[in-house]
């Protein structure tokens, strides 16, 4: 049985979209060839800079960091639904998708799609998101992970509603997800996060294997 991979990662670099305030990505060399003999780096990079997830942590004080999060929310069937032509996802929104009862991890491929596109390094403040009722839904149908194709799961100037809802029930976040080369349905989603103790989010590198 032959199974396709998709890799839903952006290379991490200095032109991938920052969140405003952030310290980015920065690589120093400290030995380079052919001036030394072997080529060694250091580098320094937001938790939460390209693909990555949030852990509770991230909103709710005292909640789960990243090296804690359970396995069985990371690695598992996973439905990939495509909605377009919204730009903050509700309760109804989510109702009318017809998504899958047994759906236990969501991720949602969005008019952000567009942006990546156009190869838009600059932040873009209206991209796609779900609201507070949206994030409610989600914890009701007992969903523990959902992804979305941009820098936050969460619009840009509301408040952190969506982020606590979802965290304080546990629910792992991951944001920009790159899904240029997936269509709508059923895969095994694989999404590590760097082990990184104690802190509340971290880079990942998230697959998609389809069968």
């Amino acid at each position: 049985m032959s199974h396709r991979i998709i890799d839903i990662t952006f290379p991490i670099s200095s032109g991938i979209p920052k969140w405003p305030g952030s310290v980015g990505y920065d690589v120093t060399w400290q030995m380079k060839m052919p001036n030394d003999t072997n080529n060694l780096s250091s580098f320094t990079i937001d938790s939460h800079l390209g693909t990555h997830l949030d852990a509770p942590l991230h909103f709710i004080e005292n909640g789960k960091p990243v090296e804690t999060l359970e396995f069985e929310k990371l690695i598992g069937e996973v439905f990939v639904l495509e909605i377009y032509g919204i730009r903050s996802i509700t309760r109804i929104d989510l109702e009318k998708a017809q998504i899958p009862k047994s759906c236990k991890k969501i991720i949602l491929k969005t008019d952000n799609q567009l942006y990546w596109k156009q190869n838009l390094v600059e932040f873009q403040e209206d991209f796609v998101s779900i609201d507070a009722s949206g994030a409610s839904w989600v914890v009701e149908r007992g969903i523990h992970l959902i992804g979305i194709d941009y820098l936050s799961i969460q619009r840009f100037h509301d408040g952190p509603e969506t982020h606590q809802i979802l965290l304080k029930s546990d629910v792992v976040i991951v944001e920009s997800l790159n899904l240029e080369n997936v269509d709508q349905g059923w895969y095994k989603l694989i999404c590590l996060p760097m082990k990184l103790k104690g802190l509340e989010g971290a880079p990942v590198r998230a697959i998609l294997i389809s069968e």
